[in-house]
């Protein structure tokens, strides 16, 4: 059995977007909406609604690039729980739409991503996945659930890993 990009990319992502709707569900039952919805842990970092949103395009970007074709467009305009969660369904929906079999050559496929200031890499898509989109997606997450920790959400470990499950053993 073979480990592909796909393997690599799309489950996880699809994973965290689902893990990051329970933990909007917790907050909004814990804090509610208005308590958290404008939090951000330094004054210089964006708040939940972006880190949302840049998880987002992280994942649809990744999926996109890594397939050789363009990411739907969604404008950053969430500023309710019902629309980051929707956000999430639409980015996982889009991921579910690019099948394996568009990724079947992707490790060796080159991905070029400039930055709006006209610096960017270029890579394989496997050094793409592994050094800059898995990386970037996480970050967002894991600064989603820092937010909402921060802000007095009992969000913990087994919140992160919640599409584990229970534990089997």
């Amino acid at each position: 059995m073979t480990f592909s990009i796909y393997d690599a990319s799309a489950p996880l992502f699809i994973a965290s977007l689902n893990d990051m709707k329970l933990w909007l569900d917790k907050a909004e039952a814990e804090k509610g909406e208005a308590a958290v919805i404008d939090a951000r842990l330094a004054p210089d970092m964006h708040p939940l609604p972006s880190q949302f949103q840049m998880a987002s395009d992280a994942a649809k970007g990744a999926m996109a690039r890594l397939a050789g074709s363009e990411p739907p467009s969604m404008p950053d305009t969430e500023t309710s729980f019902a629309e980051l969660r929707d956000r999430c369904d639409k980015t996982i929906a889009f991921i579910e739409s690019v099948g394996a079999d568009a990724l079947a050559d992707a490790a060796d496929r080159e991905v070029v991503l400039k930055f709006p200031n006209g610096m960017g890499y270029r890579f394989t898509g496997a050094a793409f996945l592994t050094g800059f989109a898995l990386p970037n997606f996480y970050f967002h997450v894991t600064t989603a659930y820092a937010i909402l920790r921060n802000a007095g959400v009992t969000v913990g470990k087994p919140d992160f890993l919640a599409h584990l499950g229970r534990p089997n053993l």
